[in-house]
């Protein structure tokens, strides 16, 4: 007779925490570049095409760093914050702690890392304490949902390892050139 063993817990796929002001504000914010930019580059004339090129190759990137890139990934195994320049990697078993002060942010292994994509409003937070209901503003409510999976998480197999951090040079390189651009652009008028 084989004994089979029952998994630990139910996979799920990623829980994912965004802010969908940001997101909005990030689409609006893309469109008005495309409009002004876009319309330097094709009426301009002299070096306005290029001073449209130039702009825009540095703004879209600190839009898309600033508004729609922050995320917070969370699985059984791990942790991955995804904030304007860098991705962090946190096995369950390194988080310490995840709080809600004036920012999100988690502690792990000695560091502690901000959580863009889960903004405090301490207007929303003090709504909820003058209910007295038990209701929790929306950035504790996603804390405490982090906080529990951590705690519960943390002995999982797969939870184990190290702290990564990855630059995010995608975002970095081409805000980079575009800021280079709109320099040389600017000192050779």
């Amino acid at each position: 007779m084989s004994s089979v063993q029952p998994p630990e817990d139910p996979a799920y796929d990623d829980r994912i925490y965004r802010s969908p002001m940001a997101l909005v504000s990030g689409v609006l914010l893309l469109a008005l570049i495309v409009w002004l930019c876009g319309d330097a580059v094709v009426r301009g004339h002299g070096n306005a095409p290029w001073y449209g090129v130039a702009s825009a190759l540095l703004a879209v990137p600190l839009v898309v760093a600033y508004t729609l890139r922050p995320a917070v990934f969370a699985n059984e195994d791990r942790l991955r914050v995804r904030n304007p320049f860098r991705t962090v990697d946190l096995p369950w078993a390194t988080v310490d702690a995840v709080r809600a002060g004036y920012s999100s942010e988690v502690l792990a292994d000695g560091e502690k890392y901000q959580l863009w994509s889960i903004p405090v409003s301490l207007r929303a937070r003090k709504r909820a304490n003058r209910k007295g209901d038990g209701e929790k503003a929306g950035a504790d409510r996603s804390v405490s949902e982090l906080q529990e999976l951590a705690e519960r998480c943390a002995r999982r197999q797969g939870a184990q390892g190290t702290v990564t951090v990855r630059w995010s040079y995608e975002i970095i390189a081409p805000a980079v050139a575009g800021a280079i651009l709109l320099v040389v652009l600017l000192a050779t008028r």
